[in-house]
């Protein structure tokens, strides 16, 4: 099987691009040999944001927005193909993660719904494409979320060290690589997601390019010490969370009974989201190195703090381990993908939890 291309794609809570790569099977590993991420079409942004906030929606307008946001993956796929200059029957099958309209994970009959047809994706594209790895997951008694640590420990395990892999996408999440070969995911709470809403709110923008709002306003430690107390940091693993939960109607409320500066609230934003994440991951260790993928590492002042908070430890993005960090998750559903990997959704819970 060596030698086989698959590809990848992911579009996450963030909701602003679709990630597509194509990896290629090598005796090293799964190799990212090309990557294209075009930006969320807005009509079809503002229609998923609408049925993941509102949680309403009939099922006309359900149906219609499946089968738009596969059509837009598949047209993702076919112009990577084309500016890779390779064709479709060069790709073994593509893995597509969907996009998240809502994630129940606690209920007592737990869910987890993504859209996007993978029977449209396979049509258009004309490459077999593989997906519901969510569902799957949950089925065999995961959570559906994160599905990353078991590629992680494929790709970044290291024999004897001990690794922390930290996602920052809408919702952060880690990956404990533990020494012995063990393995621990979950989701630590907010990313970029509050921080992309208020923007977005604020000033119209998708997010906070180089945290430059964010640089002109100051920490509320008030604010901050509220919004530290919702219960889900408190949570022991296995958990996860989502739009559901972290959203600008759950901050608007926060918000409430404070007069606060809009670029002030940006900064305790990633502020939240730095003490949050460095909170969860010095409860396994305060040794390991940390690397870092997703959007969130390319928010300076989130990664400044980052450093800060996690003095002890080394703090880099995925580079480091030779993978761009913007398409980590991408290359995590070409991974899911191959056949050797469908090991893949049950066998991602059961790293997830049972180790």
């Amino acid at each position: 099987m060596l030698g086989n291309y698959y590809i990848g794609i992911m579009s996450g809570t963030s909701l602003d691009a679709i990630d597509v790569v194509i990896a290629q099977r090598t005796e090293q590993g799964l190799q990212q040999i090309a990557g294209f991420a075009p930006a969320m079409p807005a009509t079809l942004r503002k229609q998923l944001l609408k049925v993941c906030q509102e949680k309403h929606v009939d099922l006309q307008t359900l149906g219609e927005v499946d089968h738009l946001f596969a059509l837009t993956c598949a047209k993702a796929v076919n112009q990577l193909l084309k500016k890779a200059n390779m064709v479709a029957s060069q790709i073994t099958a593509i893995g597509s993660h969907g996009q998240t309209i809502f994630h129940s994970p606690q209920t007592k009959l737990a869910f987890t719904q993504q859209i996007g047809d993978a029977n449209i994706i396979a049509y258009q594209t004309g490459i077999r494409c593989i997906s519901d790895f969510r569902r799957m997951d949950m089925a065999y008694g995961g959570q559906g979320a994160p599905l990353v640590p078991a590629f992680h420990q494929a790709l970044f395990a290291k024999e004897n060290e001990t690794r922390i892999i930290l996602n920052i996408g809408g919702i952060a999440n880690i990956s404990v690589l533990s020494a012995d070969n063990t393995v621990l995911g979950y989701d630590t709470g907010p990313g970029n997601m509050l921080m992309d809403a208020w923007i977005e709110k604020c000033l119209g923008q998708s997010f906070d390019k180089d945290a430059s709002f964010a640089k002109q306003g100051e920490v509320d430690q008030a604010l901050l010490k509220q919004l530290l107390s919702d219960n889900y940091f408190s949570l022991l693993p296995p958990k996860s969370t989502g739009r559901e939960k972290f959203n600008l109607a759950w901050l608007e409320n926060q918000l409430a009974s404070y007069s606060i500066n809009n670029a002030d609230v940006q900064r305790t934003l990633i502020e939240l989201s730095a003490i949050t994440i460095s909170e969860h991951i010095k409860r396994h260790t305060d040794t390991a190195d940390i690397f870092v993928c997703g959007g969130g590492a390319l928010n300076p002042l989130l990664m400044e703090r980052l450093k800060s908070l996690l003095h002890s430890q080394t703090v880099q993005d995925t580079n480091a381990l030779y993978v761009d960090p913007m398409f980590a998750e991408a290359i995590a559903f070409a991974w899911l993908a191959e056949p050797t990997s469908i090991r893949a959704s049950n066998t991602t819970q059961v790293c997830h939890w049972r180790n």
